[in-house]
């Protein structure tokens, strides 16, 4: 096909994405904390649980923050083999309703975090229980404006994209562009629909009915999920235990900037599950990021009048698309021009996550290797 050709079909593409009824690229799905509604939410009805595995940098400001969000609220912490200082910052956090959890040593066919959330899950007594990770900060009232959620929308899973601690060139330019395609697979308007097949959650920041968590029976129920938030997500919505919902927000913030290293590991971690394990997937996978990102780049540089145009057309949807999302962050406009960048960077970081699956792994992450066929 001529560069022509390949740049009017990336660029019927991305006004495809763009006309798409349930719209993913929007940043209409979002939560922000109200302070108010502390006071008018039973507090006493939410178990914060946080699992936390070398965390001792950050715990002690997400715990801090915890301690804005309302004196009843209770905390359980779950050390999950921890090798530095985690448990001691925890235990001078001053928190009264602070609880440490030692997690057993992890059996096969569990990946760490689920085993650290299930020995803590076992503990809970309340209506409520919010998962949240150790780097993670809320802002006061966002615990509270999340139950006030659930209850009034009768919903049994609420989770929140937490925003990107936005320092350092990794973080501020590439983390929306992470969240920009999750949208992009997992459309927030679909997952949030009680009929659509599409389910989806943050597990960063995570508010779930109790009931329903052992209605699917625990996290037993995911123990070797990868995916875990959204596999955790598809089983409550499919059991038909209550509606889900995710959506952003600006309210909870990751503490740790994600730099490269631990940014294409994250990617990797994930990539090649999310297409099934499957090559066959992986080379349409590529075939299609090739011709969306990469052809409108060459048509526009080395084409003649009509690939120049329809190269400049598609890399025009593609800015649109990604607008939205660099508006949300308080992204430079230049960031639009990063994403042909950042598309076949992901795309060599789902071949990382293949050949990782090639030598017998299907992930690896937080100092552990998940090997194929554990479970």
């Amino acid at each position: 096909m001529a560069w022509a050709d390949l740049a009017a079909v990336a660029a019927s593409a991305w006004l495809a994405l763009l006309l798409v009824p349930w719209r993913p690229w929007r940043t209409a799905e979002r939560l922000e904390a109200d302070p108010t509604a502390i006071a008018r939410v039973d507090l006493g009805d939410i178990t914060v649980l946080m699992p936390a595995r070398n965390e001792a940098a950050v715990i002690g400001c997400s715990l801090a923050a915890l301690a804005h969000q309302g004196s009843s609220v209770s905390v359980i912490v779950v050390d999950d083999g921890s090798s530095d200082d985690t448990v001691g910052v925890a235990s001078r956090s001053g928190i009264e309703s602070l609880s440490l959890i030692q997690a057993p040593p992890l059996p096969a066919g569990w990946t760490g975090k689920l085993w650290a959330l299930e020995q803590g899950r076992r503990a809970v007594t309340r209506p409520y229980v919010l998962l949240l990770d150790a780097d993670i900060a809320l802002a006061p009232g966002l615990v509270a404006t999340l139950v006030e959620k659930a209850r009034r929308e009768r919903l049994a899973l609420v989770s929140l994209m937490a925003a990107p601690a936005m320092s350092g060139f990794w973080d501020r330019w590439w983390m929306p562009v992470f969240i920009y395609f999750f949208k992009l697979l997992y459309p927030f308007r679909l997952a949030n629909k009680p009929e659509a097949s599409t389910a989806a959650a943050a597990g960063g920041c995570l508010l779930v009915a109790t009931e329903a968590l052992a209605g699917i029976g625990g996290f037993g129920a995911l123990r070797d999920a990868v995916i875990d938030d959204c596999t955790l997500a598809a089983l409550i919505k499919a059991r038909g235990a209550g509606g889900t919902w995710i959506g952003l927000t600006r309210s909870a913030v990751m503490l740790r900037a994600t730099g490269f290293a631990g940014f294409w590991r994250m990617v990797a971690r994930t990539a090649f599950t999310q297409l099934r394990y499957s090559y066959a997937l992986l080379a349409m996978c590529a075939a299609v990021m090739l011709v969306v990102f990469v052809a409108p780049m060459i048509a526009l540089i080395a084409g003649d009048g009509i690939a120049r145009i329809l190269g400049a057309a598609a890399l025009t949807f593609m800015g649109v698309s990604y607008a939205p999302t660099a508006r949300f962050y308080g992204q430079s406009p230049l960031a639009i021009f990063a994403l042909p960048v950042a598309g076949m960077a992901f795309l060599l970081m789902t071949f990382t996550s293949a050949l990782w699956y090639a030598r017998g792994l299907r992930s690896r992450w937080k100092g552990r290797d998940y090997r194929r066929g554990s479970a």
